[in-house]
Formats: structure tokens, C-alpha cells, sequence
């Protein structure tokens, strides 16, 4: 034995040691289960849970089960991003226009560009307050057009709705759901609507409630992408908040109102399901 670790240039305490800790069959497949499962919550960008990463690891033909993967991130200290408190608001006179709530909280719709929903946000800057503006598609959650200014203004929301109709270029009447902001009480937003053929509709006053897909899609947002930091200029900010949406939300972030599928990937296969392919 001491001619082989000689051979081996291994110390003979060495050998008996590594033989002592040999790790088990399953301990070995746990570290490479756990490689696995390290690259898919840094390809979250750390916001993914144990459930997200198990339905990852299913799809790339693993089939470990979700708790082992609760306890090999647990071990890690690997964990989902959790809350993130709303600022509060305030709310001014009556605004000129308030059109019916025709949305009313149904929030599942059978097709893309039936209904969109808008609202705006705030992000810390050193330089100052940035404003985000976005569309989302109530089918599948995607954010189909969004902008961002240094000020809350009417062409605020109106580029980013005209980028979500140059997106997706609706064939029919759609349904676009806001606040009773005064950006949506405006005379540019109300006459871009009657010419592009979308029907404004309106929450009740202060009631977040009725708009909760939107609320939701900016809890997301600064839950696990902007963490309570403040970003050194707006410019930072607009390159981070696109790289959310554009690079990780819409592609790859599952969500379970869609069958834990991402947006884009949830709209790909109800195209392919009309179409027989």
C-alpha cells in the first residue's frame, strides 16, 4: 500500500482518509442535482423558489422531486425573493373623464388582445425619480408595451401604449384597463383609443384592487429585480428594468395563473393549438 501512494505521490493518511469519506451514491448525485439547480436560480436572477427550479429540472429531464430540491437549496442558503412594500399614494379631485368599469375584475380572458391592463410605477435614481409605464396582456401576463420618463406625463402612457399596438398589431377591439389617473382622463389618451379601436375602462377610485394584475406585475418587479436599491442614474435604471422584462419576464418567468409556463412560451402554444400543430 505504501509502494502505491508512493506511486500515487499520495500520503498513505491521505488514502485512508479519502477512503473513510467516500461519498455515497446519493450524496454524489445530490451535488450534481445541486450544480443544476445553482444554475437555474442565477439564471432567475435569484428570484426563483424551490418550485419554479423543480419544474426546471423536470423540464430539462430530471426526476428528482420538489422537496429534495427544497432541502439541497435550503442547505445552500438558495432561497425565492420575498417582499417589498407598496408607496403610499394619494389621490386628487375628481379626474375629467372616468370611463365604465367594464373590465370589473375578470381577469382570466380566453385569447391574446382581448384585455390589457396599464399602470405606472416610481424608481429611486440617484439622480431622481424614474416613471414606469406598462401594458400587459391579461391572457398571459405579458408586458406587451412599456416606457419610461423622468416624469409622470401623458406621453408617458401614451408611448408605451403605442408601442404595445405596434407590437401586437390587434386585429379586433381591445379592451385597455387603467386608474383614474389623470394621464388616462386626458385628451391625447381618450382620442388615441377611439382612433386605434380600444375600449378605455376604468377602476373605481382608489380601489387598487380592481386593477390587481398590474399591481402585481410591479410587486414582482421590485421584489426581485429592484430589492429596495437605488440605482446611481435613470439610465442604469431603464438598461436594468429592460433587461427584466425583455431578457427574463416575458421569455422565461413561469407563472402559475398560466400554467407555469412563461408568457411568451404560454401564447406560443395557444397559437399551436388553433393551428392543429
Amino acid at each position: 500500500m505504501r509502494r502505491l501512494c508512493k506511486m500515487m505521490t499520495v500520503h498513505p493518511s491521505g488514502y485512508y482518509a479519502c477512503c473513510r469519506n467516500k461519498l455515497s451514491d446519493r450524496a454524489r448525485e445530490d451535488q450534481r442535482l445541486l450544480g443544476q439547480i445553482k444554475h437555474s436560480w442565477l439564471e432567475s436572477g435569484g428570484v426563483y423558489g424551490y418550485r419554479k427550479i423543480h419544474l426546471d429540472l423536470r423540464e430539462a429531464g430530471e426526476t428528482c422531486g420538489k422537496h429534495r430540491v427544497a432541502r439541497l437549496m435550503r442547505g445552500e442558503g438558495l432561497r425565492s425573493q420575498t417582499g417589498y412594500r407598496r408607496r403610499r399614494g394619494y389621490y386628487s379631485g375628481k379626474p375629467a373623464v372616468v370611463s365604465p368599469n367594464h373590465l370589473d375584475r375578470q381577469f382570466e380572458v380566453s385569447a391574446p388582445n382581448v384585455a390589457w391592463v396599464t399602470d405606472i410605477t416610481y424608481i429611486r435614481t440617484y439622480e431622481g425619480w424614474l416613471y414606469l409605464f406598462v401594458v400587459i396582456d391579461l391572457f398571459s401576463r405579458q408586458v406587451v408595451g412599456w416606457s419610461m420618463k423622468p416624469r409622470m406625463t401623458s406621453d408617458l402612457a401614451l408611448d408605451a401604449l403605442l408601442a404595445a399596438v405596434w407590437r401586437r398589431k390587434p386585429s379586433g377591439s381591445v379592451m385597455v384597463h387603467s386608474d383614474q389617473g389623470s394621464q388616462f382622463s386626458s385628451g391625447d389618451w381618450q382620442s388615441f383609443l377611439k382612433a386605434n379601436h380600444l375600449v378605455g375602462s376604468m377602476s373605481r377610485r382608489g380601489n387598487c384592487h380592481d386593477n390587481a394584475v398590474a399591481e402585481s406585475f410591479f410587486q414582482l418587479l421590485k421584489r426581485e429585480r429592484i430589492k429596495r436599491q437605488i440605482y446611481p442614474t435613470r439610465e442604469a435604471a431603464r438598461r436594468d428594468v429592460f433587461n427584466y422584462i425583455e431578457m427574463f419576464y416575458n421569455p422565461r418567468r413561469r407563472h402559475g395563473t398560466s400554467g407555469d409556463l412563461s408568457p411568451v412560451e404560454y401564447e406560443k402554444r395557444h397559437y399551436q393549438s388553433l393551428t392543429g400543430v
